[in-house]
């Protein structure tokens, strides 16, 4: 179950384990037990400070990690944690074993006063870029509060479940058996959240209080390259975001960045996030911005009334899926809508599903979704599929995958829960309907700008009008990426626009 280099990888983890760890197993009798099982015995096997037990437990096959003689840790995953949550697994065994979580002072605190009894059950898929960050700050808290428990529940092992619990899109959370929260959320977001104020992280005094030569608005690929060529100038430099990550962290393989043949998305941000620490730029996470004022500093509002100044801002906050706008959409959203297939295409193993779309991230979509779901329709508006030859090679190769031109998607229906799609075919204008568990929408992005209202010039799509050297229309603000008038959306672009804007802001400080 665990390769080589895995095992490798996990050996040198565990030679840090400061007091033994037990797991208390529960594996039932089906084949999946058995497999967690298998798992358990080749982690024990790498290090004499693990054991295995047999227990009960709430649901089977599951698994506790507790440091033996202490107090329960609160943890529980459900299902095999490899994937993207196979990290979240050695930092709770880390964790577990004595080490303190790498959290400020002030969240640890606030963790601690919880007084309230809080349980926590987050279905998580293996593929999803999202989950690890909620499943590994639910598993800080209940390593910090004994008020506190969380189970990480893998939703393709409880499908069944997830099913019952109309679960179809990860990271889902409940608590105390209600639902509680969907989707991406930071440490400090949550804790907040159980706290019962506003999903808002705080921003540290000394932070806030700087003048930042650069400030970077946005976390994905340009943000990334406009921040490491703002530092590498010697420029007091800070990144603000919602999260570090942008649009890559959705996208499983990249293959169009020269000199690199193959690389993850959530990878290639990981190694601009080591980057950017590397020059010492100072990370914002956590926040939401509302707003740019013109002035000499400029000033950046984030939500919560924390006011950040900067002498040049680079605004490079990319784009979001772009919505088909038909009825239904919005009303099953998380119920059978979904936008990002590596994320929740574990839920539909063994369903039908369509994708609308027949461009490159749809053809991507139905091929990825095609190895798990019963049956993947494609609908493209126009004429033919736009895609690369080569993923439409790939799809048209699939026995499981249609592909279908003209046609117009009018109605995503259910009753609950997603149940077909209607559509229109736009040659002689025949309606039609599938029956489908499931609908992902990949027809292209639109740009993270509503923010700014009027404040910056932007064209009819509400792109961000910007020169040759990244400038705006606002003197000393730059921006990069998606979100901005630029010919082609991608990442290599992206990181090339964010290269010129921080360059373009180096010549504005100069001229100061």
């Amino acid at each position: 179950m665990l390769d080589t280099q895995l095992k490798q990888q996990l050996s040198s983890y565990l030679q840090l384990l400061q007091r033994p760890v037990i797991f208390t197993l529960d594996a039932g009798s089906s084949a999946n037990g058995q497999k967690v099982r298998d798992f358990l015995n080749e982690v024990v096997a790498l290090s004499p400070k693990l054991t295995l037990v047999e227990g009960q437990l709430k649901r089977q096959p599951s698994f506790t990690i507790d440091a033996q003689d202490q107090t329960p840790s609160g943890i529980t995953f459900a299902g095999i944690p490899l994937g993207h949550e196979f990290e979240s697994f050695v930092l709770a065994l880390l964790q577990v074993s004595g080490h303190a979580p790498k959290i400020s002072a002030t969240v640890r605190q606030q963790i601690e006063a919880i007084d309230q009894d809080l349980h926590f059950e987050t279905f998580a898929s293996l593929s999803c870029h999202n989950c690890p960050d909620v499943v590994q700050a639910l598993d800080i808290m209940s390593v910090l509060n004994p008020h506190i428990t969380h189970t990480m529940i893998e939703g393709g092992m409880f499908q069944d479940e997830a099913t019952a619990k109309d679960i179809m899109a990860v990271p889902t959370v409940f608590l105390n058996g209600e639902e509680w929260h969907n989707g991406r959320a930071t440490l400090e977001q949550l804790v907040n959240k159980a706290r019962g104020h506003a999903a808002v992280a705080a921003v540290n005094d000394t932070v806030a209080k700087q003048l930042y030569d650069v400030l970077i608005i946005g976390g994905g690929p340009a943000a990334g390259a406009a921040a490491v060529y703002a530092a590498r100038k010697g420029l007091q430099t800070a990144v603000v975001a919602d999260h570090i990550g942008g649009q890559p962290l959705e996208t499983v393989g990249i293959e169009n960045v020269i000199g690199t043949d193959y690389i993850e998305g959530e990878q290639l941000m990981q190694n601009i996030q080591a980057q950017m620490t590397k020059y010492d730029v100072t990370l914002i996470d956590g926040q939401e911005v509302t707003g740019v004022t013109a002035g000499t500093p400029i000033s950046v509002s984030l939500k919560g009334d924390t006011m950040l100044e900067a002498k040049t801002v680079i605004v490079a906050t990319g784009a979001h899926w772009r919505q088909v706008n038909v009825p239904g959409e919005a009303g099953f959203l998380n119920k059978g809508v979904a936008y990002c297939p590596h994320c929740d295409g574990p839920l539909y193993k063994g369903k039908q599903v369509a994708v609308i779309g027949g461009g490159n991230s749809g053809i991507e979509a139905a091929i990825d979704l095609a190895g798990l779901a019963k049956h993947v329709t494609v609908l493209e508006f126009g004429d033919h599929i736009a895609a690369d030859a080569v993923l439409l090679k790939k799809a048209q190769s699939l026995a499981n995958v249609d592909l279908l031109t003209n046609a117009e998607t009018t109605e995503i229906t259910g009753d609950g829960r997603v149940n077909g799609l209607n559509y229109t075919d736009r040659t002689d204008q025949s309606t039609h309907q599938l029956s489908v568990d499931g609908v992902f929408v990949q027809i292209g992005l639109v740009p993270n700008t509503a923010w700014l209202g009027d404040t910056l010039k932007c064209n009819d799509r509400h792109e961000i009008e910007v020169d040759r050297f990244g400038a705006t229309s606002m003197p000393n603000v730059f921006a990069a990426g998606d979100c901005t008038d630029s010919a082609y959306k991608q990442i290599i672009i992206s990181m090339g626009a964010g290269a010129t804007a921080a360059l373009g802001a180096f010549d504005a400080l100069t001229r100061m």
